[in-house]
């Protein structure tokens, strides 16, 4: 039986980083990955995919240029199920390869297959051809990711009714859409469906939705959606799910409303993939949802020698801090000084439009009675603004009033989720609405929105 000096389970940017930070400190390293390709939940049915379906849509539904050519304009009159998917295999096999390349380059070995404990220093793999490959790690990182939620009675069929992997995994254009559940996942399908033209109706139980992001922004965000025809539901659970006679669904909410759609996406939760990892035998238990605790410093479970990172410990769930989590993980796992991690990072939502934040936002300031003021600026108030065409869009600033250092930056529209990473730099390094009134930005750009909403700050922080 081989030994390891770090076996890890799962692929995923968590997985990935750790095993080739392992790997670079001098060690051996094994990644074990159940597709049979690695990359895991990120690549194949997550992160990349989902993101490739948004920009594929507004390409061919011509989103973008709708703002100069109205609401008709369209790059290809009918987008399928084909068109969708072209374009998802080559930007998966792209990132396959390069991770791939990435291990092999770095000595990190690859198996597929999955992975059970026998023990705590002991992993089973179940390879493709039915055999067991017992190996053994002298330390151990989870980096297996989540999975769709399927509660009991929901009718998935994978063709009308769907969880978030199967609607990349046979992507089609439906003639209408409901998205039960209005987290990350659900916003996103609703308004990249929405954007190519599609009916949707989003159901979300609670009254609120995305309520990490400021309130202001979201209270945008759902006018932009209801301007262009989305319908929301909002605090009403849904009851059932059932087929109708011609096989499409309907989806009954609590208050007695029938929903009739081509499609339905359940989307509301995913749970941690490790149902099928014997657990019980490395001496570790789960939470309700097959997630894992760790202390967030050091990402150790309970079993010293065992680490686990990315999804699998729930929040925040995002790919960027899962990589991040990766690297920490195997760095205290050999010893190496770990640098202490920004408090600050910032949180991307690919919606149509995109919105992005970092920093705090003004409930949290309220509830710490934090004095503040904000600096709002709109993308139709800038050049590029007007060049791009844009009718919505905004950047929200919120500064301190006794220091005046930015103690949070949240944007919606174009592009946000790049512009965002200067707010983060300044946020991080303690700078204030000085930096951005005294600095110059190229011209015309959307992120002149940061010298107009840091000047619309001064003017009510500068008054009497």
């Amino acid at each position: 039986m081989e030994t390891y000096d770090l076996i890890v389970i799962g692929s995923g940017p968590a997985g990935r980083r750790a095993a080739v930070q392992a790997a670079k400190l001098g060690h051996s390293v094994l990644v074990v990955e159940g597709r049979r390709r690695v990359g895991g939940v990120s690549v194949h049915t997550g992160t990349i995919p989902s993101k490739t379906l948004r920009e594929t849509a507004l390409n061919l539904s011509g989103w973008r240029e709708r703002g100069f050519y109205g609401s008709s304009y369209r790059v290809k009159k009918d987008i399928c199920g084909d068109d969708l998917g072209m374009r998802l295999t080559k930007t998966l096999e792209h990132e396959v390869d390069v991770l791939e390349h990435q291990f092999q380059r770095n000595n990190v070995r690859t198996i597929a297959g999955m992975a059970r404990f026998l023990d705590p220093h002991t992993v089973s793999v179940r390879c493709d051809d039915g055999s067991d490959l017992p190996v053994a790690g002298t330390r151990i990182l989870i980096a297996v990711g989540t999975e769709p939620f399927h509660p009991e009675g929901i009718p998935f069929d994978d063709e009308h009714v769907l969880d978030s992997d199967a609607m990349i995994e046979s992507p089609r254009v439906p003639r209408s859409l409901t998205v039960i559940g209005a987290g990350v996942i659900g916003i996103e399908y609703a308004t990249i469906f929405s954007a190519m033209d599609v009916p949707v109706t989003l159901v979300e139980p609670r009254d609120t939705f995305l309520d990490f992001i400021d309130r202001e922004i979201i209270n945008e965000f759902i006018h932009i959606l209801r301007d262009r025809g989305m319908v929301i539901r909002t605090g009403c659970p849904v009851d059932k799910i059932e087929k109708g006679a011609d096989g499409w669904p309907v989806t009954t909410l609590a208050d007695g409303r029938r929903i009739r759609s081509d499609m339905v996406l359940y989307a509301a939760g995913r749970k941690g993939a490790t149902e099928s990892l014997d657990l019980d035998k490395s001496g570790l238990t789960v939470d309700h949802r097959g997630r894992l605790a760790v202390n967030q410093d050091t990402f150790q479970t309970d079993v010293e020698h065992i680490y686990a990172a990315g999804d699998v410990i729930g929040f925040p769930s995002l790919a960027s801090t899962s990589m991040e989590q990766g690297r920490i993980a195997a760095c205290h796992a050999f010893g190496r000084p770990i640098p202490p991690a920004p408090k600050y990072f910032p949180y991307g939502i690919y919606a149509v439009p995109e919105i992005s934040t970092v920093g705090m936002n003004e409930e949290e300031l309220r509830e710490r009675r934090i004095g503040y003021e904000v600096g709002i600026a709109r993308f139709r108030e800038t050049s590029r603004g007007h060049i791009m065409g844009l009718n919505s869009g905004m950047m929200k600033l919120i500064f301190s009033l006794k220091t005046r250092r930015l103690l949070g930056a949240h944007i919606i529209g174009e592009g946000a989720t790049e512009l965002i990473h200067i707010g983060q730099a300044v946020l991080n390094l303690k700078g204030t609405r000085d930096y951005f009134i005294e600095n110059t930005f190229n011209y015309p750009t959307l992120a002149e929105a940061y010298k107009i909403a840091a000047l619309d700050a001064w003017n009510r922080m500068s008054a009497p």
